[in-house]
């Protein structure tokens, strides 16, 4: 998809413009948020932006990845095709005969066009020039998503950098926090390349040259959060999608190179003795992440095109628009998988697991501990190390995006023999760690029986009313997979004590039971999407889980000083009611209760 891409967008129906008057403030985003979770959504280009001054800013596209139609339009492929390539990369077949050595030769001559190319002109992306004192951030259209955070932010922008020896190019897609005129936040995480490459230049006592690319081609943003090998630029993988060369211009302040054809670019460099304090921030997570300290980009040019428009996304509660960037990404680096656990046949991330906290794989189990070997595998390689919870089935399995079969088989076969609890790295945006970026993992082997006899079930309100008798803080209970030998029941829970006492004391009950679910009083227990989010948000493995008589525990409440958490426990990411409703009054989105309420927009 070239330069053209809101025009192949609009003739597939997949484009919504919106010209009414809508704010940088709250408003776009929330618009946004609400429209990608719609079974039809739709790209949205905003023409008539604005703030609550009456200022006027460029037009703003969000949702360009809202459905699995526009990602394959963008890919120009479905994303197995291209799976399927490159597993014949790594396996290429032997050819048989002339003419399929010819086919061979020239398909290896036609990689070379994953190398960038370095044009020696100015890109269309350098139209329009500010320079020193012209540079002003404050004119761009970054969106301000939700309520508590702490500004406006850029969050589909390409940042590019490059090693201090200039050998190593890397794109990484971060969120970048608008400070004023002309400094912008670098949300760099501890295990990003960009990182790593600011630890370089920081040894050096140099500042770092970056460039911050927004719009152009939109491949360039998905490979941007590409989880490629360490070392490997993002723009190799757009040149092998793409069949040719992605086509970079040299910054016009700095060294680094950026795609010709992209919107706007910031240029400019980080001080690495600088650093100044960064968020809150709703995140993908659908958390707040708390206010750390983060370099800081010093502004020296911006350029743009003649008629730009500004790309945004917004991420907070699932499902999102990254729903559909991961599905691309889950069926893409499949066959990558597959070269450190060659018996892997598949994996999925289900979008309300918000992808490293929760993963499906099916493996060809061939000997005792097979799966339990596979997760090891999978915490110890690239991204897939900040893995929380890795349930493995076998090859037998139904299909793993048929979740209620799945969940049968799991808890058919659930039993004390089937946990790996572990610990490692795990994202620096997971909250429920007692530590930032290290934690506990839960592995569950599948691929075997090891379940017990099924408990003697009662209806919801008999094992209520014999909770009650133990503690009055236990409000509701429900009863999920109840046809299954291990049903879990989730209990709403207003915690006055720790769950693993309470635990404790309704062992009692323990025929009456298998797993047991406590949930803090803001959970709707009838709502299984949520409650899924929400649990494996706040879960953390060592800590967490509690087995005991073959009956098992899970603390999914937030965590306190009961628990000897010392960290502030986040919000989640709601709506603001009276924006929402004021955009309804005014017909710019409608009034649609049911999805309002199935995806807890409110809270």
């Amino acid at each position: 998809m070239e330069s053209n891409y809101i025009e192949i967008l609009r003739k597939n129906d997949l484009l919504r413009e919106i010209s009414d008057p809508v704010d940088i403030n709250l408003e776009i985003a929330h618009i946004s948020y609400i429209e990608v979770k719609k079974p039809d959504s739709k790209a949205l280009l905003f023409t008539n932006v604005t703030d609550k001054n009456g200022k006027k800013y460029p037009p703003v596209l969000t949702n360009i990845f809202g459905s699995k139609r526009a990602v394959e339009l963008i890919l120009k492929a479905h994303p197995d095709a291209i799976a399927d390539e490159i597993s014949a990369l790594l396996k290429p077949k032997k050819p048989k005969n002339f003419m399929e050595k010819i086919d061979f030769m020239s398909y290896l001559f036609g990689l070379r066009n994953v190398f960038t190319k370095r044009l020696k002109e100015r890109g269309e992306c350098q139209d329009v020039a500010y320079f020193d004192d012209a540079v002003n951030l404050n004119d761009l259209p970054a969106l301000k998503t939700w309520e508590l955070d702490g500004g406006a932010f850029i969050t589909m922008g390409q940042v590019y950098t490059q090693s201090l020896d200039g050998e190593l190019q890397n794109l990484g897609m971060y969120r970048l926090q608008v400070y004023d005129k002309n400094r912008l936040g670098m949300h760099w995480q501890i295990h990003k390349d960009g990182a790593n490459f600011f630890n370089e230049y920081k040894r050096a006592g140099r500042k770092m040259p970056v460039s911050v690319a927004i719009g152009g081609d939109p491949l360039y943003i998905w490979c941007g959060q590409a989880p490629l090998p360490k070392g490997i630029f993002e723009l190799l993988l757009y040149g092998f999608i793409r069949k040719s060369p992605a086509r970079l211009v040299k910054s016009l302040t700095n060294e680094i190179y950026v795609p010709h054809d992209a919107d706007f670019v910031i240029e400019g460099f980080v001080d690495t003795d600088k650093f100044e304090l960064e968020g809150p921030f709703g995140d993908h997570t659908g958390f707040y992440t708390p206010i750390e300290p983060f370099p800081v980009m010093d502004v020296t040019a911006i350029t743009h095109k003649k008629e730009p428009v500004f790309h945004a996304t917004v991420v907070g509660k699932p499902p999102l628009e990254d729903k559909y960037m991961g599905w691309a990404t889950e069926r893409i680096f499949l066959p990558l998988l597959r070269t450190t656990v060659p018996e892997l046949i598949d994996y999925n991330m289900p979008e309300n697991g918000v992808f490293h906290n929760l993963i499906l794989a099916k493996l060809n189990a061939i000997y005792p501990g097979h799966a339990k070997q596979a997760m090891h595998a999978f915490w110890g390689v690239g991204q897939m190390s900040f893995v929380k919870h890795a349930i493995f089935v076998d090859q037998n399995a139904p299909g793993l995006g048929d979740y209620e079969a799945i969940s049968d088989l799991v808890l058919n076969r659930f039993g004390e023999k089937s946990i790996l609890i572990s610990e490692g790295v795990c994202d620096q945006l997971d909250h429920a760690s007692p530590n930032s970026c290290y934690g506990g993992k839960l592995g569950i082997d599948a691929t075997v029986d090891c379940s017990d006899n099924a408990p003697v079930l009662l209806s919801d309100k008999e094992l209520l009313d014999k909770f009650q008798s133990v503690s009055k803080k236990i409000l509701e209970l429900k009863q999920y997979k109840t046809n299954t030998k291990n049903p879990i029941c989730v209990i709403k829970f207003d915690k006055n004590e720790n769950v693993s006492s309470i635990f404790e004391k309704l062992l009692k009950f323990k025929e009456n039971f298998r797993i047991l679910i406590f949930v803090g009083v803001e959970n709707r227990i009838e709502n299984a999407y949520m409650l899924l989010w929400r649990v494996v948000n706040n879960i953390d493995a060592m800590r967490d889980i509690y087995i005991k008589d073959g009956v098992f525990c899970v603390d999914a409440t937030s965590k306190n000083e009961l628990e000897g958490y010392t960290r502030e426990w986040p919000k989640q990411t709601d709506c603001t009611k009276d924006i929402v409703y004021d955009l309804i009054k005014r017909g710019v989105i409608k009034d649609e209760p049911e999805l309002f309420e199935k995806f807890e927009i409110f809270g």
